[in-house]
């Protein structure tokens, strides 16, 4: 081994009254009786080589008024009284065989290899900063000093090559010796405790792991693979199997490693403080996967706390909260499906969204069991994409995801890491895209997780006023931090590239854009223009957006943003009327047309022409993002009721006006997303301790025939939408649209057509009035020969009344609507029709 350089920790000044100012004295032939403090090993009897009883003779030297270095001994070493003997691993590193090179006695001028008093105090405290700088090996005035901590051992030795040296017992845990050798050699620690022995190497003879290109990136806060360098990594370092722990902590006065593999006592791994980055750093060698682990963190007030890791990528199964060591093996299969998602741009493609609670879509299902039926499902539904609500770790299963502790760990419940990469693979191999949920907008309060995570605000915002988050109890993030940016832009990337996410659906972004959301006067701060946007939040949101895009093509992001903020799917560096640059989004939910839509349909449909605008209203603004139209979890739960549930009449008319608003939904400009269980028109309320009522579809069941009805309706929906380019390729054109009557407020009739890019047409036109109306006149272009129906939600296998216009319908002259022809056609009650051309 080299010497360590100055770079790694110059060994500390000691006191004067330590210094020798005399050349040592000849060596005695005798060992030298040790303090009565240490016990003495007993000698093995093993013959020694030569060379080494001659190195264990000069190390057994002690040069006039230094300490005791310790006893050193030829061979493989003895075993203290009380202690036993093991065996070490097969599979610990051997030490090179090479004796190390002494240096004349007479050659420096000797000092104590302790541990000065104030090392020591911050040492034991858990305050030192630089713990490298005094513990291991470091060449010094007469030869080299070896330190350890070690709390609760009753004996350490050192061994290189065929020597092995006992060290002090300095007491509380410390161990020190001083060899006569020219430089550090190879060695590693032989440390015995009561009843057992084991042999490691130090994790202190250890250089840093990360290079000044990281810290750098981090201190930056554009370190865009953070993942990569923060948190416990295993690894090969220095030629040793080990795991490097990394966590940033910059207002900590120290910070240890906790973990299974030191009986949750962090007190003897201390880890390094990495410049003014506030990065704390150690390389535990021997430590591998499955190790559990937390970091102690002595807080500015000297308190300490025990925080689990922030860029965890495992965790344990809640509520236990522990960070687990972990390294992926995955193999992939899925880079056809990578190569292709990026030919075309989402808003110019089929979305059609099933939204999906993975804990409770099939209740006590894992990750791989879920591969094996999730994806068959869905494709016989023929949606293009799932969205999951969010997988990251969470400790209260009742938050469904939104309150996160583990930003990059995938929920332990139902698996692995690996586990969660083998369904999302699954699901690609099936031809289905993956969205997932993820909340970058706040983090809840629990003690052991973000919250003051180094004794002070740190992830949240340090003014009290913009860290609570005034709606769920929960602390909102510093967006204007850069390091807390990083975590969060890091993490979105993360999900896409580590995990082949296609999608980011961002939770609560207007809670994120809004210094005053959900806040009273007097409970707010204007920005420094004076106005109620979070400026910190809007850059967050537009360096994401554009980072996510550079780095990952075919990704795409989606905003739930509720509010008429300017350019939320606008490009970054295209300003708008209020003179921001766009947020950067792909995709926005239309929460507009949702809460519209819903209301219409929740009046009896005598009063619907009353409120008629509320199904057209939407097409005002229909361009101004690129719009998904959601019925997603939030829309099913909390006494809101279910979607057929919010339909007025009896079983058969709720069923009708689902059907057709489906209907009308699937074939309005913009994206659809419907949550599990709405598909089969479940009639309660979604929750997530016993999931969709799956039973409903059980062949046993009396009104089973309704609820497969609508989900062949789903089906089909999804079908003729993915076959009918009119009905996607310009969802976010007026080109694509054009009303044919949008104001039949009397006959609830709303009538609109759908182009493609080569002008092909689709005629959509729903009735929600519990009549037929035969004859009905509709205008329609004169360059169409003939319509046949591509789809009627009233048909019999719906569960429907089977009203329909079998044959095909030929235009007429006479012009309607301002249209050049009209047809005529027989509607059917509470039911959306699509025509194309015959």
């Amino acid at each position: 081994m080299t010497p360590r350089p100055e770079s790694s920790g110059p060994f500390p000044e000691q006191p004067a009254d330590r210094r020798r100012t005399e050349p040592p004295a000849p060596a005695r032939k005798k060992k030298q009786p040790a303090p009565a403090s240490a016990e003495k090993p007993t000698a093995r009897k093993t013959p020694a080589k030569k060379t080494a009883s001659a190195a264990a003779k000069a190390a057994t030297r002690q040069p006039t008024g230094t300490r005791a270095v310790g006893t050193a001994r030829a061979g493989a070493g003895g075993t203290p009284r009380g202690a036993s003997r093991t065996a070490p691993a097969a599979a610990t590193p051997p030490v090179p065989d090479e004796t190390p090179q002494l240096a004349p006695p007479e050659a420096e001028i000797a000092v104590s290899p302790a541990v000065d008093a104030g090392d020591r105090e911050r040492l034991l405290h858990g305050t030192h900063h630089a713990p490298h700088s005094v513990l291991g090996a470091h060449p010094v005035p007469g030869g080299v000093a070896f330190r350890a901590f070690r709390p609760y051992a009753r004996a350490v030795t050192v061994v290189s090559g065929g020597m092995t040296v006992d060290l002090h017992d300095d007491g509380d845990g410390f161990f020190s010796g001083l060899l006569p050798l020219r430089e550090v050699p190879a060695y590693r620690l032989r440390v015995m405790y009561e009843g057992t022995e084991l042999e490691t190497e130090d994790a202190y003879r250890f250089l840093p792991t990360l290079g000044e290109l990281d810290l750098h990136l981090i201190g930056e806060g554009r370190h865009e693979e953070l993942w990569t360098v923060l948190g416990a990594h295993p690894m090969t370092h220095q030629g040793v199997d080990g795991t490097r722990f990394s966590v940033w902590a910059p207002n900590a006065q120290g910070v240890r490693v906790a973990g299974s593999f030191n009986f949750w006592d962090g007190a003897g791994f201390p880890m390094r403080s990495l410049g003014s980055s506030g990065v704390w750093e150690l390389f535990v060698p021997g430590i591998g996967e499955g190790e559990l682990y937390k970091f102690e963190i002595t807080r500015p007030d000297g308190s300490k706390t025990l925080r689990a890791d922030p860029m965890a990528r495992r965790t344990e199964v809640p509520p236990a909260t522990s960070s687990i060591v972990t390294s992926s093996r995955y193999e992939w299969g899925d880079a056809q499906w990578l190569e292709r998602r990026a030919e075309v741009p989402a808003h110019r493609a089929p979305l059609s969204v099933y939204e999906v609670h993975l804990p409770s879509w099939r209740p006590g299902l894992t990750y791989r069991q879920l591969a094996e039926q999730l994806p068959a499902y869905v494709k016989d539904l023929g949606f293009t994409h799932v969205e999951l609500m969010p997988v990251a770790e969470h400790p209260f299963g009742g938050s469904w995801g939104y309150q996160v502790t583990g930003f990059y760990a995938p929920t332990a419940r139902l698996g692995t890491p690996d586990d969660f990469k083998y369904l999302v693979d699954a699901l690609h191999r099936a031809g289905i895209g993956v969205i997932m949920d993820w909340v970058p907008a706040h983090f809840p309060r629990d003690e052991w997780a973000l919250a003051e995570f180094d004794g002070r605000p740190l992830y949240e915002h340090s003014d009290p006023l913009r860290a609570a988050h005034p709606d769920w109890g929960t602390l909102e993030f510093d967006f204007g931090r850069r390091e807390v940016r990083n975590f969060l832009v890091a993490n979105a990337l993360y999900w896409c590239e580590e995990f082949h996410i296609d999608g980011l659906r961002v939770d609560a972004v207007a809670s994120m854009l809004y210094l005053d959301y959900s806040r009273e006067p007097g409970e707010w701060t204007p920005n420094e223009h004076g106005g109620r946007e979070n400026l910190d939040a809007v850059a967050f949101l537009q360096e994401m957006n554009a980072t996510v895009y550079r780095r990952v093509p075919g990704v795409v992001t989606i905003a739930e943003e509720s509010t008429a903020w300017d350019g939320v799917t606008r490009a970054t560096h295209h300003r708008g009327p209020s003179g921001f640059g766009g947020l950067g989004f792909g995709l926005k939910w239309n929460m507009g047309w949702m809460h519209d839509s819903l209301e219409y349909m929740s009046h009896e449909p005598v009063h619907r022409k009353y409120h008629h605008g509320e199904m057209t209203f939407s097409m005002v603004y229909a361009y101004s993002e690129n719009y998904v139209l959601p019925i997603s979890h939030d829309e099913v739960v909390h006494g809101k009721r279910s979607l057929v549930s919010k339909m007025p009449g009896d079983w058969w008319r709720q069923r009708a006006d689902l059907r057709a608003y489906l209907g009308f939904m699937w074939a309005h400009p913009g994206k659809q997303l419907l949550f599990m269980g709405q598909e089969f028109a479940q009639g309660a309320e979604w929750s997530e301790a016993h999931g969709p009522d799956w039973w409903l579809l059980d062949p046993h069941y009396g009104a089973e025939a309704d609820h497969r009805g609508v989900r062949d309706l789903v089906r089909d929906l999804n079908t003729v939408y993915r076959a009918t380019p009119a009905l996607w390729q310009y969802d976010t054109e007026p080109a694509g649209f054009r009303w044919v009557t949008g104001d039949a407020a009397d006959d609830n009739v709303l009538a609109f057509l759908r182009y493609d890019a080569d002008g092909s047409p689709l005629l959509a036109v729903s009735h929600f009035a519990p009549v037929v109306r035969h004859d009905y006149r509709i205008g329609v272009p004169d360059d169409v020969p003939a319509w046949h129906e591509a789809l009627n939600t009233d048909v019999a296998r719906y569960g429907g009344s089977d009203v329909t216009n079998p044959d095909p319908v030929k235009p007429e002259p006479q012009g309607w609507h301002g249209l050049p022809a009209s047809i005529r056609l027989t509607l059917p009650p509470l039911a959306t029709v699509w025509l194309r051309p015959a």
